[in-house]
């Protein structure tokens, strides 16, 4: 009798796994415990796959030999403990994607810039004329391109959630950029369960590997005092340090790898803000480590178009820059868009909080921001934090009349700046939603 696998789930990631599990041969069940899109529901008739939806059958859940479970159901849920306690393994899409690939796997976490780099390294190797796919947070999921694409290298955008519960799964390529407060709602509000969460994606690595991380963050830095690592060590930072393997240096890029040193002007990079400077070093490295010539290198990290939601000018209109950074759902990727501003800013914060400390953009909200426009369901907690630091503060219950309200607050010259520090779940289907609504919206003003 075959093994049975239920997944639990069904979005891209337990879809994905759901075509997997089928195609080596396994009895697979899916379970959505809300209800499927028209999309995903055709995927599973056409591939004759068994699924419910509105309910999770805890007796047919429980029967399974591995849960497949998707990374939007948290950890603690009422299912999941049932299943700890009758010792059925549960186990994220890319941990099953994972066992059925010899590609090489480039993969990229971190509380910022994952989205950006990981788009960024594909840009690099698919400009190279490398067979490859593009998975994890973006993108389709990697267990259904190992079925249905069969690349040489994936590049992957792991989020904490994902690397949870990955156990026997290996990057050949570990990037980790950053690490910040975020969805603590989700770690009991226990900053080091976050962080542990994060540094498993050095899990398994060997000699042959590579681990590329920023010198500079002391949270990283720290933690992996703390591991016995095996895998080669490169670090990048905004400025020449010793044993670093990517820095800038009199306005120019350089990333020292084994076989070569390659120099490029600052000045041409594609992505601009410091930020995008870490980006573009960790992407710097892992291409030379994977061979790609100087050329093609320098060519892709002056054509890159960046990534929707995050930082993403919309249009000018009457002299106003509307900028979307939808995708800014944590107090610190507010803080670099901040940083990046020029201009006054009019700033666009709100939505479902996860346990996020202000006080990290209070000084950049002081300088550049003169108005706060608060969009979310309950606001309670920003005016607590933002009343009376700021002059002008309003609240919006929709993306049309935040749009609205931000532009009368605006002046010729300034910057109108969604990033919103917190997710969408209140107001929007996601962040994507969320962005998209915005761009309409000013498109129409």
């Amino acid at each position: 009798m075959s093994k049975k696998i239920i997944v639990l789930g069904g979005g891209e990631s337990g879809v994905g796994a759901a075509i997997l599990a089928q195609a080596k041969g396994f009895y697979v069940f899916l379970s959505e415990k809300g209800y499927l899109t028209d999309t995903y529901k055709e995927q599973l008739i056409c591939y004759n796959i068994p699924f419910e939806e509105g309910r999770h059958t805890e007796e047919l859940i429980l029967s399974a030999d591995e849960i497949i479970k998707s990374p939007g159901i948290p950890n603690n849920a009422p299912i999941i403990n049932k299943a700890a306690e009758v010792g059925i393994p549960v186990i994220s899409e890319i941990e099953f994607a994972g066992r059925y690939t010899n590609a090489k796997l480039i993969c990229i976490t971190g509380s910022n810039g994952k989205t950006t780099t990981t788009s960024l390294i594909y840009h690099i190797l698919k400009s190279s004329g490398l067979n490859v796919g593009l998975a994890g947070n973006i993108g389709k999921s990697l267990a259904y391109q190992v079925v249905e694409d069969k690349f040489d290298y994936y590049v992957i955008e792991l989020s904490s959630f994902q690397l949870d519960n990955m156990y026997d799964f290996k990057a050949n390529i570990a990037i980790l950029l950053n690490i910040t407060p975020d969805h603590l709602d989700r770690y009991d509000h226990d900053m080091q369960k976050y962080i542990d969460a994060k540094l498993r994606i050095t899990r398994n690595q060997t000699s042959g590997d590579a681990f590329i991380y920023w010198a500079e963050d002391p949270v990283v830095s720290n933690e992996i005092t703390k591991y016995d690592l095996k895998s080669q060590i490169y670090t990048f930072a905004s400025h020449k340090i010793e044993g670093v393997a990517a820095y800038v240096d009199n306005s120019e890029i350089i990333i020292n790898t084994p076989n070569s040193v390659f120099v490029m002007e600052q000045e041409v990079l594609a992505l601009t803000g410091m930020h995008n400077l870490y980006n573009s070093l960790a992407s710097g490295i892992a291409a030379k480590l994977l061979d790609i010539s100087d050329e093609d290198l320098r060519h892709s990290l002056s054509d890159f178009q960046g990534v929707e939601h995050r930082l993403e000018k919309v249009a000018r209109v009457r002299g106003i820059q509307f900028i979307n950074d939808s995708k800014a759902t944590n107090v610190n990727s507010c803080w670099y868009a901040l940083q990046s501003m020029q201009t006054p800013v009019v700033l666009i914060l709100g939505g479902t909080d996860k346990g996020n400390d202000y006080t990290e953009i209070e000084n950049l909200v002081k300088q550049k921001v003169h108005a706060l426009v608060f969009l979310g369901k309950d606001n309670t907690k920003l005016h607590k934090f933002f009343d009376g630091k700021v002059s002008n503060i309003v609240d919006a219950g929709s993306m049309e009349e935040a749009v609205k309200k931000s532009y009368a607050l605006a002046n010729e010259g300034d910057t109108v700046l969604l990033s919103p520090c917190c997710a969408s779940f209140d107001l929007f289907k996601n962040y994507e939603d969320r962005g998209r609504q915005y761009k309409e919206f000013v498109r129409k003003l």
